[in-house]
């Protein structure tokens, strides 16, 4: 479908987004929009009960001058709006109740000086249209995240946000165009045309500085640059252990930390907290003087790791974003490519040999929470001989029948508990009271205002990427339709290839022998995403194996939030400074115990 934009007195520009499969449906209902100088298509569609966008009367106008950009652009474009002055409205839109608003199109070919329209006809969120904006005062602001295009070795020619260094954030991605944020009085049904120019540009990142114990390390990846059609890259944030010049004959056991993008090794100060730092307010743990909490811990583990007693191992934390999210999940997929083998056989290779690691799988571990819980776990399994265990806290979901809260393989559709008569939504987010923040429902058409195809680079697309095969128009192919919430069975079907836990039950005969004691998972029982649950399925398989028993550990806190790692002692603000203190003497303990008779375990024991 092509819903045209109406533009003000500017060349017409040809679009070539193709239109996102949930839109079909809505064809007859929404009709065609005027002739403007760029195509704009809806990311959603506005409901029955809303007004149809001819009629709307506001209207924001959107266009960048030359000196940004002297050639045409495509992406994403955003409108902002936010009763907030405290700061930028890039920055507040959010899953929680404090989030503002945004409305999205896409476009392609604006030139510069052209305008490009955002009207009651854009998909918006929490607000579904402009239609809905009601009477009064706002900080306005624009944004533009920019595409580029992308000519795989699978033949898709696709249009995606290429990470630029901030790990893939469309409010602070280098060269994305945005505007002076403006306050103004909107009047929806008088005011008419706004204006906007993207009259500034988000600069560059300067790269991290490499110090005695910390190193940034960035291949080309043979692997992914075939996939892709253009230069990829894999970045390793390293830490070295005491001692490491000091002794060249040492050879280092590997710590591999998954997470999120790293811009450089976090939670690791070789100086004492500042004791001018103004206190902040933690909204996530409510509590005065984060900052300050997480500068003494960081001071803390550095006199750890330099002290005497702290096992004398490299850390290394990747840095895989990618087209679509801050980080791959570390496997091989249909839609990112083969992540998985570039990190094990390209990157993990290249680390060892340049900082003397011992380089057998008996010395490499995996640890990580959230994200990087599901990327441990899965790393562990599907390459089940390159590591030695993995330690998984709060890990996204790995049982697909509780993808949070839904299971793809039965429920019919994904925001609505099923049901003949009743409409119940399902929750999104939930606190250890049981208090829910946001629908699941909620948290998609947040995504869906940010960017169709899957290109929001939030949670629920990425996983939709990683899992999914690719779509007839080189996309991902939806898990379900944005808009709605219908699940689409095949695909779920495709999915049962990362289903950690179907993956264990269906091959559980050649895998059990290489897992057993391996397997380390950790999550609260009150998981603010409700991952919990997944982890009960699989629990309940691990505890089911023979032949052989599995012989690892999961564990539960109580009453814990996202995202729990195993320690019962500190709280969850504490315990998640603290994943290699917790996590690095266990791994030693298992070397000790199951390393062959000729393995190296004293050149690093200094």
């Amino acid at each position: 479908m092509k819903l045209i934009g109406r533009l003000l007195g500017s060349p017409r520009v040809q679009s070539s987004f193709k239109e996102p499969a949930n839109m079909k449906h809505l064809r007859t209902r929404l009709g065609r929009m005027a002739l403007g100088t760029v195509m704009i298509f809806l990311a959603g569609a506005l409901p029955a009960s809303l007004p149809n966008a001819a009629s709307a009367e506001l209207r924001f106008a959107v266009s960048f001058p030359a000196e940004r950009s002297r050639t045409p652009l495509g992406g994403r474009l955003l409108l902002l709006i936010s009763t907030d002055g405290t700061s930028e409205p890039r920055f507040q839109v959010s899953d929680g109740p404090n989030t503002q608003l945004v409305f999205g199109v896409d476009v392609d070919g604006l030139a510069p000086g052209a305008e490009a329209v955002v009207d009651a006809s854009a998909f918006g969120y929490p607000l579904r249209s402009l239609a809905g904006l009601p009477r009064g005062e706002y900080y306005v602001q624009a944004l533009l995240h920019r595409y580029e295009t992308f000519h795989r070795s699978d033949g898709h020619i696709v249009k995606l946000p290429m990470d630029r260094g901030e790990g893939q954030h469309w409010n602070s991605a280098p060269g994305n165009l945005y505007s002076t944020p403006r306050r103004m009085s909107i009047d929806p049904v008088t005011m008419g045309t706004v204006r906007i120019v993207l009259d500034q540009e988000i600069p560059p990142i300067p790269p991290p500085k490499d110090t005695k114990y910390i190193r940034h390390e960035r291949i080309e990846s043979k692997l992914l640059t075939e996939f892709w059609g253009r230069p990829m890259h894999l970045g390793a944030c390293i830490l070295l252990p005491e001692g490491f010049d000091s002794h060249p004959d040492a050879r280092y056991p590997l710590m591999v930390f998954h997470g999120h993008f790293p811009y450089t090794i976090s939670g690791f100060q070789e100086t004492p907290p500042d004791a001018n730092l103004k206190p902040d307010w933690s909204e996530r743990f409510h509590i005065p003087g984060y900052n300050r909490i997480q500068e003494q811990y960081a001071y803390e583990f550095y006199k750890e790791w330099t002290g005497p007693n702290f096992p004398r191992v490299i850390v290394m934390e990747i840095q895989h974003a990618n087209p679509y999210y801050d980080d791959s999940y570390a496997v091989n997929s249909a839609n990112l490519g083969p992540y998985g083998d570039a990190i094990v056989r390209e990157l993990i290779p290249y680390i060892e040999k340049k900082y003397r690691g011992i380089g057998k799988g008996w010395a490499r571990f995996l640890y990580g929470g959230s994200t990087g819980g599901w990327e441990a776990l899965a790393s562990q399994i599907f390459y089940p001989d390159d590591f030695n265990g993995c330690y998984a806290a709060c890990p996204d979901p790995i049982d697909f029948r509780a993808y949070t809260i839904v299971n793809v393989y039965e429920h019919k559709n994904a925001y609505y508990v099923d049901s003949q008569w009743k409409k119940t939504p399902r929750p999104g987010t939930r606190n250890y009271l049981g208090e829910i923040g946001a629908t699941l429902e909620e948290d998609n058409h947040r995504e869906l205002a940010l960017g169709t195809h899957s290109r929001s680079g939030e949670q629920w697309d990425i996983w939709q990427a990683v899992f999914s095969p690719v779509g007839p128009d080189g996309y991902p192919a939806p898990i379900w339709d944005k808009l709605t919430g219908e699940i689409d069975r095949k695909v779920a079907e495709h999915w049962k290839l990362y289903d950690l836990r179907y993956k264990l039950e269906t091959e559980w005969k050649t895998l059990g022998p290489k897992l057993k004691g391996k397997i380390h998972i950790y999550v609260g029982d009150m998981d603010n995403y409700y991952l919990n649950n997944a982890v009960y399925l699989v629990e309940a398989f691990l505890k089911s194996t023979k032949n052989p028993y599995y012989d690892g550990e999961v564990d539960y806190g109580d009453r814990a939030e996202h995202c729990w790692n195993g320690d019962h002692d500190q709280p969850n603000y504490v315990s998640r400074l603290r994943y290699h203190q917790m996590y690095i003497p266990r791994a030693v303990k298992r070397m000790e115990q199951t390393a062959p008779a000729v393995a190296d375990l004293k050149s690093w024991r200094y």
